[in-house]
């Protein structure tokens, strides 16, 4: 079951998750801007934009497997959001199949716990939950005006997130509550204390989705992380803050490069 991905550039091999709800579209400026130095490869996730959804992927070894095929050998790989998260299941699985995790506005537990204050508290992902049943595509748009509150630039950030679903397709209603099944119940901070990969984390001074303190917490959990927060930006960076975002994965992509002995 192979997933929908475009590829543009030349270079070393990056990979694009994108999160809940939304699809490869939303990377197009962030994937220009790479491709200049980079093979940058975005996919849809499994049951969005133009990937199908199978039942099978409910098993999440399956929908694993579906991503690891896509990964090239000695890829960088970055994942926005829920598609951190399945970085993040890559990176400790794949090993040295990876260079370099990209993790933006990325958690390791999306739900608020009595050990872990920094998420959604489990009443706001219900009421999601049933919104979805009720009216997939309001829950959709809903989610997307919670992500910009706080960006600078909010209004265009908003019409790009739209405009990437009206141009590329809406997510299977299934692949969205497979989806929010997995940030309720998912805890990675195990998982996490044992990924090597060196890894950037960057985060919005303003999320409101994966507040910047999960980030925070998340590289103190990885044991080779480096931090980016952005001033005035919320849970989509790489829309308000294009140029930094591009700036900072390229300098980290460089430094992979340098320490291989395949770069300047």
């Amino acid at each position: 079951m192979s997933l929908n991905r475009e590829t543009r550039g030349h270079g070393p091999d990056l990979v694009l998750l994108h999160g809940w709800g939304m699809n490869l579209r939303v990377f197009d400026g962030l994937a220009d801007a790479l491709a200049t130095e980079l093979r940058v490869t975005a996919v849809d996730l499994p049951g969005h934009g133009r990937s199908p959804w199978h039942a099978d992927y409910i098993n999440q070894e399956t929908y694993f497997d579906a991503l690891l095929a896509v990964l090239p050998p000695r890829a960088h790989l970055l994942g926005w959001s829920l598609g951190g998260q399945w970085a993040m299941r890559l990176a400790a699985r794949a090993g040295q199949r990876l260079q370099r995790l990209v993790l933006i506005a990325t958690t390791p537990r999306f739900v608020a716990g009595e050990d872990w204050h920094w998420g959604l508290t489990p009443a706001v992902l219900e009421q999601f939950a049933q919104s979805l049943q009720a009216n997939y595509r309001q829950t959709v748009a809903a989610f997307l005006e919670l992500q910009v509150r706080g960006s600078a630039g909010s209004h265009q950030v908003l019409a790009s997130l739209t405009a990437a679903l009206r141009g590329h397709g809406d997510a299977d209603p299934r692949a969205l509550a497979a989806g929010l099944t997995q940030l309720r119940d998912s805890d990675l901070r195990p998982l996490a204390r044992g990924i090597t990969t060196p890894a950037l984390v960057i985060a919005g001074q303003h999320d409101r989705v994966t507040p910047p303190a999960a980030a925070a917490a998340l590289v103190q959990l990885l044991p080779q992380a480096q931090s980016l927060l952005l001033a005035r930006a919320a849970h989509a960076p790489f829309l308000s803050h294009l140029a930094a975002v591009t700036h900072a994965i390229l300098e980290s992509v460089r430094a992979v490069q340098r320490a291989d002995g395949t770069g300047a």
